[in-house]
């Protein structure tokens, strides 16, 4: 079976949720003009990711106008469910096109954020999600512990088994060979991690689980936030995230990317009985295993 897939490499509307699901639905349309039936897109697109803010947070201190800035960041996250998500919804259902979309969730209980990503399918609507589980360094300040119940999977869709990981849980090994044991063929990686060395990275995951790697990253420039989120930026910072965004194949070959330094949609058509025959040599699940030597609970969570 072969599949047309996008992974979109864009700029959000930083901290404006519907004007950012606008430019969502802008790309959507076009995509689905050429084709594409999967689109991916970075991690906290959806209202953008917090690159240097440090929500007036400091050991033993944390400011007025941090809580503020944290309450701005929670106002503009998506809801699930809510009327942005249903809006995402029949953007998908629209267009035909499924869509895995990274956001910054927010619990209307409890009032907590997540780093999540979402997935519609176009006939079926939410599909699901799964919400990081560990985030990396200062993102902990807003950004809870995402549960791994019902949440480390794929999903079975109409173009093949998708799932993934968030930024650096593709460095977890045990995350990954949970992901893996679902024998994904669309292995997702949105990220916001955009060093010259995380193409590397898709590339190994591609050659270890033998399957198609999607990488997705925000392009993002000083001029893209408001005047007054500039203060937290250096005087000489210019280009906050130069992308590097990739499509890989099963054998660890880029297919198309690393994209640097603008925006832009990868697109390519990926045959899904590539993942098969990549396992002929390699299966990390399967002849390539040694589950007499090393047991992985799989239901742990």
């Amino acid at each position: 079976m072969k599949v047309k897939v996008g992974v979109v490499q864009a700029t959000p509307v930083f901290f404006d949720i519907n004007k950012t699901i606008d430019k969502i639905d802008a790309i959507v349309v076009d995509c689905a003009k050429k084709g594409c039936q999967f689109l991916l897109f970075p991690e906290s697109f959806i209202p953008g990711y917090p690159r240097k803010f440090t929500f007036g947070a400091s050991i033993g201190l944390r400011t007025d106008a941090g809580r503020d800035l944290y309450k701005t960041y929670w106002q503009n996250s998506l809801q699930i469910p809510g009327p942005e998500l249903s809006r995402l919804e029949q953007i998908a259902r629209e267009n035909g096109v499924y869509l895995a979309i990274g956001v910054t969730e927010r619990d209307a209980l409890n009032g907590s954020l997540y780093c999540t990503l979402v997935y519609i399918s176009p006939t079926d609507g939410y599909m699901g999600k799964h919400q990081k589980i560990k985030p990396t360094g200062v993102e902990r300040l807003v950004w809870a512990e995402g549960t791994g119940k019902d949440s480390l999977r794929t999903f079975d869709t109409a173009i093949g088994r998708i799932g993934g990981l968030i930024c650096w849980e593709n460095y977890m090994p045990l995350a990954r060979m949970r992901i893996y044991q679902q024998a994904p063929q669309l292995y997702l990686a949105p990220t916001a991690d955009a060093r010259p060395s995380w193409p590397a990275t898709l590339q190994h995951i591609a050659c270890e689980g033998r399957c198609y790697v999607l990488g997705c990253n925000q392009f993002f420039t000083r001029s893209d936030y408001p005047e007054a989120y500039q203060q937290f930026l250096e005087d000489d910072e210019t280009i906050l995230s130069r992308g590097g965004s990739a499509i890989v194949s099963p054998q660890g070959e880029f297919i198309a990317g690393p994209l640097w330094d603008e925006e832009g949609v990868l697109i390519a058509d990926l045959d899904l009985d590539e993942v098969l025959k990549s396992k002929l040599d390699f299966d990390v699940i399967g002849h390539y295993s040694r589950p007499d030597l090393f047991v992985f609970n799989a239901g742990a969570v």
